[in-house]
């Protein structure tokens, strides 16, 4: 190993080398801590229902003693009045217990909405899955197509407004995949309002096919990447309120590198779909203007997610060859 430089820089070197052993030992510490936290939680967890249950159920017996109570003979008075007394204290002894467990603060409430979020984009993909192959193989109706694509707008709203709710509570969503889901807000309304005809019924298959991968590739992403941040969490290498999204990121390098390619066709897909829609609006009978107006959408998710995609490959090819260049 070359001796280092002569001071000062020198000093400033030997100094980041401490810094780095120091920082080693503190994210094995904080990797224990976050460990220790989720037993803890799971015990907080297991305590706090346990109570609530023996509350609803202390509840049900007093107003079941209440409404006996009136027609018990003498000589059970005093066995009903022992009784209540006994559930009072047991009231207090609760009392004293939930003065130990933790209450539902601001940070709880992140992670639950954040936890929402999650199962609200889940079961959503999986409704949107049987919706398009249910439009595109058994009904041929454009008020089934309309209530496809409503339901397309109403997601992609809920989702923009409910990742603005997170990214301010401190998750990290890159730019481009949070602004894609206003341009498929735009699309799903254009293709709600497109009224049916030939332009319409050329596009139609081809549109309901792409929605039925795009949902299954969706899924394939949440199942696999909800694992890969419970696990890269558990090591202390991703923050807690990072999200599953739709795309690909520098964190699901290890371990998820085999959804790129079907990341990389349904790219390539929408791209297909923007170029089959300007074929169509050149067509001397196109008269719609949604047809143009689905084609651009459809361009600009290309190029955003294609481009986002390549670069994200490209910084971890580079960072790779210039650390093993470095070892």
């Amino acid at each position: 190993m070359q001796s280092p430089p002569p001071d000062p820089l020198g000093d400033c070197l030997r100094n980041w080398e401490d810094l780095q052993q120091d920082f080693q030992g503190i994210q094995e510490t904080h990797r224990l801590y976050r460990l220790k936290l989720e037993e803890l939680t799971k015990l907080q967890d297991n305590c706090t229902n346990s109570i609530t249950r023996q509350k609803k159920r202390l509840q049900e017996l007093a107003l079941v003693l209440k409404k006996c109570r009136a027609s018990l003979p003498s000589e059970s008075t005093e066995a009903a009045q022992e009784l209540e007394n006994q559930m009072k204290e047991r009231q207090g002894l609760f009392f004293d217990m939930e003065a130990y467990l933790p209450k539902k603060n601001g940070l709880y409430l992140r992670f639950a909405y954040k936890d929402e979020y999650e199962k609200f984009k889940l079961y959503l993909t999986i409704i949107l899955i049987v919706i398009s192959f249910t439009c595109r193989f058994l009904l041929n109706s454009r008020v089934t197509d309309a209530a496809f694509n409503f339901l397309l707008v109403w997601y992609y709203c809920t989702l923009t407004i409910r990742e603005s709710i997170l990214i301010n509570n401190g998750s990290r969503i890159k730019g481009w995949w949070v602004f894609h889901h206003y341009v498929s807000t735009f699309l799903s309304g254009v293709m709600l309002t497109w009224p049916d005809g030939l332009m319409y019924q050329k596009f139609r298959n081809q549109f309901l096919s792409f929605s039925m991968y795009q949902s299954f590739v969706q899924f394939l992403q949440y199942y696999y990447q909800s694992g890969c941040l419970y696990r890269l969490r558990a090591l202390g290498e991703r923050h807690t309120m990072d999200l599953t999204v739709e795309g690909f990121q520098s964190w699901m390098w290890r371990g998820l590198t085999f959804l790129l390619p079907f990341l990389f066709f349904g790219h390539f897909w929408q791209l297909f779909n923007a170029l089959t829609l300007f074929n169509l609006a050149r067509d001397p009978e196109c008269k719609e203007w949604q047809v143009l107006m689905c084609g651009l959408p459809f361009l600009l998710l290309f190029l955003g997610n294609f481009f986002t995609t390549l670069r994200v490959v490209h910084q971890k090819f580079h960072s790779q060859q210039h650390r093993s260049k470095k070892d």
